[in-house]
């Protein structure tokens, strides 16, 4: 009887054990399950439109294409900057009606994507249709209509970038600092993206002129002079009484074994911190840059984006400066008048341009504006965004002060005399070899002085001078921008 009880007893105990295996067993698949679906509704739901964008990702890209007619995309003026045409029901052509004026900007959709087609790739091959015209399409075996992007991009503003900049190579960047807006983009050389089939094997293997790179967003320069916006904030930050400084520029300054010269040797005589800043000299901006803290000036650096992300819509390069508290002073003193190691791409020049103008807050650059429908209905709109504020509105309001000087009484006096508008920027001609009479034309500013709208940067490659390359092309974009205001 005794051993009766206890071979139940075991019995029972091993079926506790068993059931106890078997729950913990399905805890562990339920949660696998869970886990697994988690990850489905994630990437379908935020990552899948980042995946089918990817230039390298054109597998699904094709598939979509066999059901969707690649959308339109549209300037903000309801200009056709690409579309589709449909030959017949297997067979399409891409169409750029703007050819070269727009090929960085908006891109194309073969041998890889850039611009915008790489950017809004998804929507493009998504259609919002109305479901049941969808349905009754995809059981006749008839495409649907992808989706419509309208962009930020102005065909007026883009023209006239485009054209005043001519043959120079380079990039003309121009945004709305109230919104973030990218209204127009240049990068030049370029290439006409109806041809890219055919051209595409001579323009990627043309390594000297690099036409494929988007300049505006992936080239990286030597910022020159126009880093001394930086320079000039951090010396603000900690110098609040900025009239005090004072300094008497003989052509050349020299802080421990280090010799800066002015711009081919000029004397600018006694100089404050506008004139210092208008007449951009090299020997002021030296002498400012030996007396900053470095800790601090890395520190405003990095606050002003340098040597981390940027808030950009297209492909990009990360801006580099050397500076902090283990910099040395020829490591400091290049860097404050934008020489050295600094390196910037102009998409990032127009944004902390932007931020001085928008009283030191950062609009979120964006490039695409509203989806709609082939219908006409709209999907979805982007409004502006507020990316972070990059300085103090105190700060901001000196820089622009400075900027106005610039165009008043400095370097950048071809932007003096404008009509219906007064415009404010920083010049620069920034040495990019051991040849010291070359440089690189920079201009970055913006307009009207009073109440800041618009954005202009421009980067002439080898072309000499800011003041007398540069600025005439920013001024063209003005012009334009306030033609009919």
């Amino acid at each position: 009887m005794f051993n009766l009880r206890n071979r139940i007893r075991t019995i029972v105990n091993g079926s506790e054990r068993s059931n106890k295996e078997i729950m913990t067993i399905t805890y562990i698949f339920v949660a696998m399950f869970m886990v697994l679906v988690i990850h489905i509704i994630f990437f379908t739901a935020v990552k899948s439109e980042s995946f089918i964008n990817n230039s390298y990702n054109n597998s699904r890209a094709n598939l979509l294409s066999h059901r969707i007619i690649r959308g339109t995309i549209l300037s903000r003026d309801n200009e056709i900057l690409a579309r589709t045409k449909q030959i017949d029901n297997f067979n399409n052509v891409r169409e750029y009606p703007y050819g070269n004026v727009f090929a960085h900007a908006v891109g194309f959709f073969d041998q890889g994507s850039i611009g915008v087609e790489s950017a809004a790739n998804f929507t493009l091959l998504r259609s919002d249709d109305f479901v049941i015209d969808r349905l009754k399409k995809d059981l006749n075996g008839v495409k649907n209509q992808g989706d419509t992007v309208i962009t930020t991009l102005d065909t007026g503003l883009q023209k006239a970038a485009y054209n005043a900049f001519g043959s120079n190579r380079g990039a003309v960047v121009v945004m709305n600092a109230k919104t973030g807006e990218i209204l127009a983009l240049v990068s030049k050389p370029d290439f006409d993206p109806n041809e890219i089939d055919r051209i595409w094997d001579q323009i990627n293997e043309d390594t000297e002129n690099s036409p494929l790179l988007n300049r505006a967003t992936q080239g990286l320069y030597p910022p020159g002079s126009t880093f001394k916006i930086v320079t000039v904030l951090e010396y603000m930050k900690e110098n609040p009484d900025i009239s005090q400084y004072e300094f008497d520029c003989v052509g050349n300054f020299s802080f421990e074994d280090v010799t800066i010269n002015c711009y081919h040797g000029q004397s600018h005589g006694h100089l404050d911190i506008n004139s210092s800043f208008a007449k951009s000299c090299n020997s002021s901006f030296a002498n400012i840059s030996s007396q900053l803290d470095r800790s601090a000036f890395g520190n405003t650096c990095k606050t002003l984006l340098f040597n981390g992300s940027i808030p950009c819509p297209l492909s990009y390069k990360q801006s580099y400066v050397d500076v902090n508290a283990d910099s040395d002073a020829a490591s400091v003193i290049q860097a404050g008048i934008g020489q050295g190691k600094t390196q910037i791409t102009p998409i990032h020049m127009a944004m902390i341009t932007a931020a001085a103008a928008n009283d030191g807050m950062l609009m979120e650059p964006y490039i695409i504006s509203e989806i709609k429908n082939s219908s006409g209905g709209v999907v979805r709109k982007y409004d502006a965004v507020e990316y972070g504020r990059l300085m103090s509105q105190e700060n901001a309001g000196q820089l622009r002060s400075l900027m106005r000087e610039v165009v008043q009484n400095g370097t950048g006096t071809k932007l003096k005399d404008t009509i219906g508008y007064e415009a404010a920027g920083k010049t620069g001609s920034a040495e990019y070899s051991k040849d010291k009479t070359k440089s690189h034309a920079w201009f970055t500013g913006f307009a009207p002085f009073d109440d800041p709208e618009i954005v202009v940067t421009v980067i002439a490659e080898e072309a000499g001078s800011g003041g007398e390359i540069a600025v005439p092309v920013a001024r063209a974009v003005f012009d334009e921008y306030f033609k009919n205001r």
